[in-house]
């Protein structure tokens, strides 16, 4: 065969935008893609698709996302939008006492400690039983079908993959043992187009499809988690997988240059972009690549992230509430706080993680915003033996300090960093867009927002269109191919502008617009290995 390097793109490519009619799923591996296609093809609507979509990542990318992590979903059906919050809560025995019993000062990031219930097959199952049409059982087929038979790798996730097991490597331990049979049982992270298969993965997939989600939170699924964590230490039980259920949530908005752009309320942080644009549309800027434009959004996302890390828990144990934050007054409070210089805003540290976020259309108008994730790459790196299933570490982002707002307490939902975006203009749907990666992901869904309303890019130039994120402090990070001069221009405004090799930490996105004449128009992120699928 040829010898060629699968990482190596020494030449400028373009993308162009995808057009098609009867439906269209965007994601970020190109075999989900398709498997969402094929159930659109099926017979089954953008919800089956999306579903389809989001179960065959657990496979062929369970480097971002797994049957052990969180979902959140926008969906727009019959002239409405529907939030879910699939987010699981911490176990109910565990506390910030017994976490420091156990030698920590702050929550790890790996193994049993930072478990959280998982949200993502109550997703599948909620939102198949409320609004698709093909029975569970055939959309779960495509993920199943990846699971016993395998595929080859793809190369963005070979070097995440890798990573990862170096990260678990050095993390030791006999709970980690099963992440290595499982994902690793050559003694090593595949390469990129081997072939890695998982029939453990296959038969919870099925189990998961047969009983609509059941065995995982009231049968044998749960047996098998709750059996393993007691036998290493972990606090997660049975009683706390029967407990939980998603939560169907009424999408949250603020008015953009004349559209809504609608995230799912806290837990989850789709309020920092909100805050963000509700600061920023008080400014008017007539280009993209300037000075002036960049300091303040990078200014206006500083501030909503201080307010953002400061509140945002589950909803209920917020001590300030979302109509305040996102009220005019407050924003103009806000944009006053921004000068001709770099602020440096009381705020946390805000870090890297894995998830996947998919998009689907269909062409009788249902659409779908999907986000799901284990959080960290793999999560917590505990893979219950035999089931595939990888645990996420969502609990990481709990404070151990008794006065914070998103302070550990049992059975309560964490600051979630998944987001998925929706928009609306005029009651009508627009189309779902979504940035993944971590504490990227409020800052992606504002730059791409701010391409396609304030600069006029088309979905795949948003998203080609090189980024920024603000790190901590006054310290911005900028891909390659941010121009020199001016992020030169910023360092002098006191902006700790730094460089980075590649793109991997800047997130990558999907979007799905539907045009004025009823077509379909989309985008993909060239910063990963996703495509397309259009019909």
């Amino acid at each position: 065969m040829m010898n060629f390097d699968a990482l190596s793109y020494p030449y400028s490519s373009q993308r162009t935008v995808s057009y098609a009619k009867n439906g269209m799923v965007a994601a970020s591996q190109p075999l989900a893609a398709q498997a969402g296609l094929d159930i659109l093809k099926a017979g089954g609507n953008a919800i089956d698709a999306a579903i389809a979509t989001a179960a065959c990542l657990t496979v062929v990318e369970p480097t971002s996302n797994g049957i052990g992590g969180d979902a959140f979903a926008i969906v727009w059906t019959d002239g409405q939008l529907h939030g879910l919050n699939a987010s699981g809560p911490s176990p109910q025995s565990i506390s910030i006492d017994a976490v420091k019993q156990a030698g920590y000062e702050q929550m790890p990031s790996y193994g049993l400690i930072p478990v959280t219930v998982p949200g993502a097959p109550s997703a599948w199952a909620a939102l198949s039983e409320r609004f698709g049409r093909l029975p569970l059982t055939d959309v779960l087929k495509p993920a199943i079908y990846y699971a016993e038979n395998g595929y080859p790798v793809s190369p963005t996730l070979s070097v995440s993959w890798k990573i990862a097991f170096r990260n678990y490597k050095k993390a030791g331990g006999a709970e980690f043992e099963h992440w290595f049979t499982t994902f690793a049982p050559n003694g090593r992270a595949p390469e990129i187009g081997e072939l890695w298969r998982s029939p453990g993965h296959a038969r919870t997939l099925r189990s998961i499809a047969e009983t609509k989600a059941e065995s995982f939170y009231h049968g044998e699924l749960a047996d098998k988690m709750d059996a393993f964590s007691r036998a290493h230490g972990g606090f997660l039980r049975k009683e706390d997988l029967a407990a939980y259920s998603p939560k169907w949530v009424a999408p949250i908005n603020v008015r953009y240059r004349g559209y809504d752009i609608w995230e799912i309320p806290p837990n989850g942080q789709g309020l920092v972009s909100l805050l963000a644009l509700n600061i920023l549309k008080g400014y008017d800027f007539p280009a993209r690549d300037t000075v002036d434009s960049f300091h303040k959004q990078i200014e206006a996302m500083k501030l909503a992230f201080s307010d953002g890390l400061k509140y945002i828990t589950q909803m209920d144990k917020m001590s300030v509430s979302i109509e305040e934050l996102l009220s005019v007054a407050y924003a103009q409070q806000r944009r006053a706080l921004i000068g001709e210089k770099a602020l440096e805003p009381l705020a946390g540290e805000p870090g890297r993680s894995g998830t996947v976020y998919l998009a689907a259309a269909d062409g009788e108008g249902n659409m779908v915003s999907f986000i799901q994730s284990n959080y960290m790459g793999f999560g917590s790196g505990i893979v219950i033996p035999d089931t595939g299933i990888s645990l996420q570490n969502r609990g990481h982002s709990f404070s151990l300090s008794p006065d914070h707002n998103n302070r550990l307490e049992g059975g309560k939902q964490t600051y979630h960093t998944i987001i998925p975006g929706f928009m609306t203009k005029e009651g009508k749907a627009v189309g779902p867009f979504g940035v993944m990666g971590g504490f990227m992901q409020p800052q992606g869904h504002v730059q791409v927002v701010m391409n396609m309303l304030d600069f006029h890019l088309n979905p795949q130039a948003a998203l080609d269109a090189p980024r920024w994120q603000w790190i901590k402090g006054k310290t911005v990070e900028i891909e390659p191919r941010f121009p020199d001069h001016i992020a030169h221009s910023l360092a002098r405004k006191g902006h700790d502008m730094r460089r980075a090799l590649d793109t991997r930490s800047f997130g990558n996105g999907q979007i799905i617009l539907r045009a004025d004449n009823g077509m379909l128009v989309g985008g993909t992120d060239f910063r990963t290995d996703g495509t397309i699928a259009v019909w």
